[in-house]
């Protein structure tokens, strides 16, 4: 049996999807920018997809600027704001411990650049609280950019009150989130949204393809000079085939919510019960306020990393927190934000589902998981092999 569970990496690229991008790949591959037929037949396949992507979220059409993915999106939400507030002597940015690495690395550009930024820390679930980024906002503070939903422990945090008390404290503050995980799976609030990153690939469109939402009264610098697309905002030949691979994307997701949301909540909910049920394992994130198909597990006295090279061998598709994507041998930094020590942090896996799965493909999820895990401990110098139990570390 093969089961991709990696869901939160990327999604498989849906059919309808792929069927409604075909005619822009073939036929249909003027540039939209260009004054003839064949151009201006994409000229309105573009225009036709921002206005789905806009009705899916309930903004303006003229508010959807198509990017090339999640990470240019929140690059530029953060460096266009924050140049265009530096104007107006606004230099102070808020955020959190546990956004991706596309919010935490271009805010350590932005300090580097002179600017002063706040990283509020979470609480043991990876949530943070409105009065806590109330409290970090000041007169000068230009941006809060908080994660709608964390793509490591799929903890959902509460935006619409934490954006709510920004507000109240700071009418002139932008509010920014990264809803790549969460856009095309769950209702995302837009009350006091002023800028929303998403991504074609996380909700079963293309890769690098991604949009920024940015509200009618915003206003914040190009990330990307040159030609003037976007009305005058992101430069670059636009991906028509991309964006209509989005909107068809994020249409599906919005239209299937009803049913695939509380599917997708009980199978995941099986899941984590059967894998708690290995000995010294433990769930992270919170476990109510998380995304319908996330599973984030760390078990002791075992590799992430050889969890997953061992569930491969076995048809399984997941991944682990253990290292990042620089290849680094430390923990996640999400998975020490919450408060896991360094050496059960090392054993992450997660187990992210989607598409049309099984219950039957779920049991099978959690049995072959628990087996690479007894098979992982027998090999362990720190798992007591008579008792069956972590060896104690001493000092």
């Amino acid at each position: 049996m093969h089961i991709y569970a990696d869901y939160a990496a990327t999604a498989p690229l849906r059919r309808e999807v792929l069927e409604a991008m075909t005619p822009w790949l073939t036929g249909g591959y003027g540039n939209a920018s260009s004054i003839y037929g064949i151009a201006r037949e994409a000229k309105k396949a573009l225009e036709d997809a921002r206005r789905s992507v806009a009705a899916s979220l309930g903004v303006l059409p003229e508010e959807v600027y198509f990017t090339s993915g999640g990470t240019e999106s929140d690059n530029w939400a953060l460096k266009g704001a924050m140049e265009f507030g530096a104007k107006q002597d606004f230099r102070h940015m808020v955020t959190t411990v546990i956004e991706h690495p596309g919010i935490l690395q271009t805010a350590a550009w932005l300090e580097r650049q002179g600017f002063e930024i706040t990283t509020l820390p979470v609480d043991g679930k990876g949530l943070i609280t409105p009065e806590q980024t109330a409290a970090a906002v000041r007169k000068d503070t230009r941006l809060v950019s908080v994660v709608h939903a964390n793509n490591e422990i799929g903890t959902i945090q509460p935006i619409a009150d934490i954006f709510r008390a920004v507000k109240e404290k700071n009418p002139k503050t932008i509010c920014h989130t990264d809803a790549v995980q969460s856009a095309g799976h769950i209702p995302v609030p837009l009350e006091n949204v002023d800028m929303l990153s998403l991504s074609a690939h996380k909700m079963g469109g293309p890769k690098g393809t991604g949009a920024l939402i940015v509200r009618r009264s915003v206003q914040i610098a190009p990330l990307i000079h040159g030609g003037g697309h976007e009305r005058g905002r992101r430069s670059g030949t636009e991906n028509v085939a991309g964006a209509v691979g989005l909107a068809t994307a994020l249409a599906l997701g919005v239209s299937e919510m009803p049913k695939s949301v509380p599917r997708l909540t009980a199978l995941r909910d099986r899941l984590i019960a059967s894998l708690l049920n290995i000995p010294y394992s433990r769930l992270t994130g919170d476990p109510e306020h998380r995304l319908p198909g996330h599973v984030s597990v760390v078990f002791e006295c075992v590799e992430g990393e050889s969890m997953v090279l061992g569930l491969d061998l076995n048809g399984i598709c997941a991944s682990s927190g253990s290292a990042c994507s620089s290849g680094s041998l430390d923990p996640s930094h999400v998975l020490l934000a919450v408060g896991l020590p360094h050496e059960i942090a090392h054993g992450s896996v997660r187990l992210t589902i989607g598409g049309e799965i099984s219950e039957a493909e779920v049991d099978f999820l959690a049995e072959t998981t628990g087996r690479v895990v007894a098979e992982r401990r027998a090999m362990s110098p720190v798992w007591d092999q008579d008792h069956q139990k972590p060896i104690p570390f001493e000092v």
